[in-house]
């Protein structure tokens, strides 16, 4: 990597001498910083693989020895049992709900509203019923 870093800088000089004596290749020069660009990232992205690898080894090896130290000791691995936390402390920052919960929610509400016009109709036709009733007499 810094072998590529000083690759880069060496060029980057030779463009910026070529850029005041008068060299005035546009697309060549583009051409090498998009090639230039393209192995950097190549370089980080490797850098990091291998960084990542190295510590996945170091982790497989640290557990390794806290395994023997577990069985020499006879000491049980805890289990990490994770337990969602259903606190709400941001309203902002609660979960989206989804487009069939809010459907659901609308209907039950719907089904609310349904009901209570309904047992007031029932309600005033009981009401009237019974008015009815009281002024007419059977005979």
């Amino acid at each position: 990597m810094a072998a590529f870093v000083a690759k880069q800088m060496v060029g980057n000089k030779l463009n910026a001498v070529k850029g005041a004596v008068g060299g005035d290749d546009d697309g060549d020069d583009k051409e090498k910083e998009e090639e230039a660009e393209r192995e950097r990232l190549e370089a980080i992205r490797e850098a990091e693989e291998r960084r990542k690898e190295k510590h996945r080894k170091m982790e497989e090896e640290r557990e390794k020895m806290r395994q023997e130290i577990r069985d020499k000791y006879n000491i049980k691995k805890k289990e990490e049992v994770v337990d969602p936390v259903q606190e709400e402390p941001n309203p902002l920052m609660r979960k989206k709900k989804t487009p069939e919960e809010l459907a659901r929610e609308a209907e039950a509400e719907d089904e609310d509203e349904f009901t209570k016009l309904k047992n007031t109709i029932e309600t005033q036709v009981n009401e009237l019923k019974s008015q009815i009733e009281s002024k007419c007499v059977m005979q």
